[in-house]
């Protein structure tokens, strides 16, 4: 089930966060990994339009949109190729039709994903807090327009 995202989540969604955020990030340093966690907690989350999945009752990842753009798509790594992932931006895509995204070059979690869900790239530049490069990527996917 896939719902959107109360205040009651934040726990949940920080833990999956940190989680993922080791799995698909270990390059990055742990002072800007602590900092990330705050800006989640009390900016990301509140200026985002998010949902969450459950399973079992709990909450097992995240979709944050900003607008069309995915700010942060995160899952419990023990989850990952279940179908959760390409379910969330199925969701997403429904609602707004094309969809971008910004994802570190080093990130071989996210890349595999966007790759394979058909995102291409349409630009690159250099993450300022990090030095790192980030690539912006694109899909086209169809709105699904609503029944009257």
């Amino acid at each position: 089930m896939i719902r959107d995202f109360e205040t009651k989540d934040t726990d949940a969604v920080v833990t999956v966060w940190c989680a993922a955020t080791q799995v698909a990030h270990p390059f990055l340093a742990d002072d800007f990994v602590e900092q990330e966690t705050e800006n989640l907690r009390n900016i990301y989350l509140v200026h985002a339009s998010t949902r969450v999945p459950e399973k079992d009752g709990q909450v097992v990842g995240f979709i944050a949109m900003i607008g069309n753009e995915i700010g942060g798509l995160f899952l419990d790594p023990a989850l990952h190729g279940n179908g959760l992932g390409r379910g969330l931006v199925d969701d997403a895509a429904r609602k707004l039709g094309s969809l971008e995204v910004e994802v570190f070059e080093r990130n071989a979690v996210g890349r595999r994903f966007y790759d394979g869900y058909g995102f291409h790239p349409v630009g690159s530049s250099t993450h300022e807090a990090t030095g790192e490069t980030v690539l912006r990527l694109a899909c086209q996917a169809a709105k699904e327009e609503a029944v009257v």
